[in-house]
């Protein structure tokens, strides 16, 4: 699926595939990505609030779901072919209408057949925790004909 090590643990890589994309819609750029984690950040803009005005649940989760999957294709076992998700989970414990949000996702289990990662995002500008977030991951391996 990729090239090299070094082309898995590159930003520009990740924000590259992201063009054109959700994750590239909304504005989220990986900063960094390495053995069993990925980082990452959104700057906020209206059309990621809701219509109340607060933070939309659905950016947050872009932005979790999104460094979790990158993770994932990036700490892929030997000879995996990719992933899928299978489950995710969000705990939503405060909000936000402006600034910027992070995350950083880190790898619980790293399986064979699964992998769970959890995510926490954070409002940059004060450090409060927005989200605790949390997903399995299938790993897909080629078909024995």
């Amino acid at each position: 699926m990729f090239d090299s090590t070094a082309e898995r643990a590159s930003p520009q890589h990740w924000n590259e595939r992201s063009r054109g994309r959700l994750p590239g819609l909304i504005g989220l750029e990986v900063v960094s990505i390495g053995a069993a984690y990925a980082e990452g950040r959104l700057q906020l803009r209206p059309d990621h609030l809701a219509p109340n005005g607060f933070l939309h649940a659905a950016t947050v989760i872009a932005l979790a779901d999104t460094l979790c999957g990158y993770g994932c294709s990036a700490n892929l076992p030997e000879g995996a072919t990719g992933f899928t998700t299978i489950e995710l989970k969000a705990n939503f414990l405060g909000t936000a209408t402006e600034g910027t949000i992070r995350a950083r996702a880190t790898l619980l289990h790293g399986g064979r057949t699964t992998q769970v990662w959890d995510a926490t995002v954070v409002h940059e500008e004060t450090g409060r925790t927005i989200t605790a977030f949390r997903c399995t991951q299938a790993i897909l391996w080629p078909r024995s004909s």
